[in-house]
């Protein structure tokens, strides 16, 4: 008895209660979850200790030199709540007959993938800059070359190009483009050091590869 009342009484609610009623619920629900998936992300990414792994790894260091706040588990956070908003959003457009709109929506939803492997590349760069220049200069002042701050500057920028370019890429931004001038780059500097080490570099080359291994052991 309870129960066929209950259902009579949500169906008339229903068919009274305009869509933007429905519509207005749906995303005020999201937002909600939204908000709460964001901090259990962000709670999950502190008892990782993420952030302390990222340090031991010289990316806060990286990341001063270009005015950066090292705080990846709030950044990941926000990106999982955005992600979620839209999700409800969509689906609020959706029930208002917004076709058009939620059909976009749904296209940015499609590319938070490309953002969120964007943001890694960005990380990885950024270490691996930092600790090619570390190595190229330490390396090459031992051998007492005097342009040695030089080439780990060289390397440092050759290392952000290749991640700008990447991210570009990732990013779907003219990706023809990018990926004609990614494999140029990627060719000519082939052959420079091809040349460069087949003209006596051998033993310093060797000498880097060994430094890197005993730093990742």
């Amino acid at each position: 008895m309870f129960e066929e009342i209950s259902k009579i009484f949500w169906q008339n609610l229903t068919e009274i209660s305009p869509p933007i009623f429905w519509a207005g619920l749906v995303l005020l629900i999201g937002i909600l979850v939204a908000k709460w998936l964001g901090q259990i992300s962000v709670a999950f990414l502190n008892k990782i200790k993420l952030n302390q792994l990222l340090k031991r790894m010289g990316l806060e260091e990286a990341l001063v030199k270009i005015d950066a706040r090292l705080n990846a588990p709030k950044f990941f956070g926000e990106i999982v709540k955005w992600f979620f908003v839209i999700v409800f959003l969509m689906l609020s457009t959706g029930i208002l007959g917004l076709t058009q709109f939620s059909q976009f929506l749904e296209k940015v939803i499609g590319y938070f993938p490309n953002i969120f492997i964007s943001c890694l590349i960005f990380l990885v760069a950024a270490f691996l800059a930092d600790f090619s220049q570390k190595i190229v200069v330490g390396t090459l002042e031992e051998e007492k070359i005097t342009y040695s701050r030089f080439l780990g500057r060289l390397f440092r920028w050759a290392i952000w190009l290749f991640a700008i370019l990447a991210i570009l890429y990732q990013l779907q931004i003219t990706p023809s483009l990018i990926l004609a001038i990614f494999i140029g780059m990627v060719a000519t500097t082939s052959i420079a050091l091809g040349i460069a080490f087949g003209l006596g570099g051998k033993d310093l080359a060797a000498k880097i590869l060994k430094e890197l291994e005993e730093k990742f052991k």
